[in-house]
């Protein structure tokens, strides 16, 4: 039985005040009857005292004295991906849950490794999946479980964003292999998301990556082939040198009774919704497009509220780290394929 927090707020810390952390500190107030700021963690000093004095409270260099000192429900791990995994193990030593951004980790076996201590501390992991509650993605996926499209025959997705190089020169660990990952990995992530989320699991993929413009040692473009276990085929194609703003980022589903594409600069807006039968929220599409000027999309409250709600017992975890590591298999793969010019069949174990 999983430890709940009942009676009282949970405590947070947030690890890390980066780009990121701005959703998380406004997740925390929004949901401030529930959750407390319990305190931060960031090795910048600077920054590590603006955000002290901003939201008055105690800030830390190290997590391991954080979590010694502060009696924390949870953490929110919002650092350079390839630190993911060693943090998430200091936490399950402590006993504290773990929530992290994605990807998260930037290699399988760290992947494994995390969903390994939290079980073995009987601690949850929650991995950042924010996308999935965006209103456009939440229609689309009532559509393929309601099994509106008969057989789907071919899913495109494209993620056409730019990246300039201040962006990477911006800090050490950007387009790094071993903390970042490329546009696929990091910029991509919750694209690769969809497809096992939306489609189902995947059998093989085959990649081909370039490093075309940006001075980093990860790629700034590549595509991707896939085919599901379904018989499903599909495509996808990434960038981050788009001129001179994002452009795109969407999803085309094609099926035997129904075509759909999710677009706009972030999958805000239903561009094509048509199916052979008619259902009443058919009416609502209009209703779930969104503005957005953030590719981040405004999912980060609604997911803090399903972790609320597993902290408290009262629900089931909506991306845990098993779930999580879906994503990261078909990243994994996408990788090695492109590295040695074949198909990768999934699983990458057994």
């Amino acid at each position: 039985m999983l430890p709940v927090v009942a009676n009282r707020k949970i405590r947070v810390g947030i690890v890390g005040c980066g780009r990121i952390s701005k959703n998380h500190f406004a997740s925390l107030e929004k949901h401030k009857e529930h959750l407390e700021l319990a305190a931060i963690c960031e090795i910048n000093s600077e920054i590590r005292t603006a955000h002290e004095n901003q939201y008055k409270v105690k800030g830390y260099s190290q997590l391991e004295e954080m979590l010694v000192k502060e009696g924390l429900d949870l953490i929110t791990i919002c650092t350079p991906s390839g630190r993911h995994a060693d943090q998430t193990a200091i936490a399950a030593r402590h006993g504290v849950h773990v929530m992290t951004e994605k990807p998260m980790a930037t290699r399988w076996a760290d992947g494994v490794r995390m969903v390994r201590v939290c079980d073995e501390a009987n601690i949850r992991l929650f991995v950042i999946k924010q996308n999935r509650r965006n209103a456009t993605l939440q229609m689309l996926k009532r559509a393929v479980d309601e099994k509106r499209f008969g057989k789907i025959y071919m899913v495109q997705l494209n993620v056409f964003w730019t990246r300039p190089q201040a962006y990477y020169d911006a800090a050490k660990w950007r387009g790094t292999w071993e903390l970042d990952g490329g546009a696929f990995m990091n910029q991509a992530s919750h694209y690769v998301d969809l497809i096992d989320w939306l489609i189902g699991p995947v059998a093989d993929v085959q990649a081909m990556t370039a490093t075309l413009e940006r001075d980093i040692e990860v790629e700034d473009t590549g595509v991707l082939n896939i085919r599901w276990r379904s018989g499903t085929l599909g495509s996808m194609s990434v960038t981050m040198l788009t001129y001179p703003k994002n452009l795109e980022g969407s999803i085309t589903i094609i099926g035997e009774k129904g075509s759909v594409r999710v677009g706009g600069v972030a999958v805000n807006e239903i561009q094509r919704w048509e199916f052979e039968d008619t259902q009443s929220y058919d009416q609502s599409i209009n209703e779930a497009n969104y503005e957005t000027a953030s590719v981040y999309g405004f999912g980060h409250p609604l997911y803090y509220k399903n972790v609320i709600d597993v902290l408290r017992g009262e629900a089931e975890p909506e991306t845990d780290g098993r779930e999580g590591l879906k994503s990261l298999e078909v990243l994994i793969a996408a990788y090695l394929s492109a590295r040695d010019g074949k198909t990768v069949s999934l699983p990458l174990e057994y």
